[in-house]
């Protein structure tokens, strides 16, 4: 082992890390990828994959126990931590950090990180998120657009498979989507009233956080 030499050292195999070990593998470099935590073997390790909210003793969310053992992911009022995701955590009593000033740390040491730990939405910026400090004269001018991003938003999204709709939104541009997530029962009659309430309603899927209810983000326009 001694003897082995590397091009790249990545250290961690989350969506930072193991994106970089993929671009330098894939452009023919010696990679060495080091990651603290246990393998999820796919499918196999899913403990919770097949579990609906009634299946678990707090409905999906986070006991009152345990947001007291774990007072900084509970200022995420349940969210990422929850039942469905327990213990695929860091814990802050097994691997605590220094807080000088309020900072929500959400860690996940496993192979692949926090990438296992998504809903597989991830939304690009707009065109005018680029040219909002140049137009209303805060700060610096952004040095690149929309246009020149746009190329690499499509480019990382076929790869890492985003979930969401082609809704031709100004402010939420459409991307390399997979299906979104489906509608249930109540939301599907709850996007069939506002449609014939409001001319012109969007009803759009967010996904909030694993095995929780689909938030709706309605748009009225063209």
């Amino acid at each position: 082992m001694s003897k082995n030499t590397y091009d790249a050292i990545v250290v961690g195999s989350g969506i930072s890390g193991g994106w970089a070990a993929k671009e330098l593998t894939e452009k023919g470099l010696k990679v060495l990828m080091l990651e603290r935590g246990e393998n999820v073997e796919h499918i196999k390790d899913y403990t919770n994959m097949n579990k609906n909210l009634w299946d678990y003793p707090h409905h999906g969310r986070p006991s009152l126990e345990a947001l007291a053992t774990e007072p900084n992911m509970a200022r995420g009022k349940g969210y990422p931590f929850n039942e469905p995701t327990m213990g695929a955590w860091a814990s802050a009593t097994t691997a605590p950090y220094v807080e000088k000033e309020p900072f929500q740390w959400f860690r996940a040491y496993q192979v692949g990180g926090r990438s296992l730990l998504w809903g597989r939405q991830s939304y690009r910026l707009n065109p005018e998120d680029f040219e909002a400090n140049g137009k209303e004269g805060i700060a610096v001018d952004w040095p690149i657009r929309y246009e020149d991003v746009a190329p690499w938003y499509s480019y990382v999204e076929k790869f890492a498979g985003i979930s969401g709709n082609r809704d031709g939104l100004d402010v939420l541009p459409d991307g390399e989507f997979l299906p979104a997530f489906a509608f249930n029962a109540v939301e599907k009659d709850l996007q069939a009233r506002l449609k014939k309430q409001y001319k012109g309603a969007r009803v759009t899927s967010l996904w909030d956080a694993p095995h929780t209810l689909l938030n709706h983000a309605l748009s009225r326009g063209g």
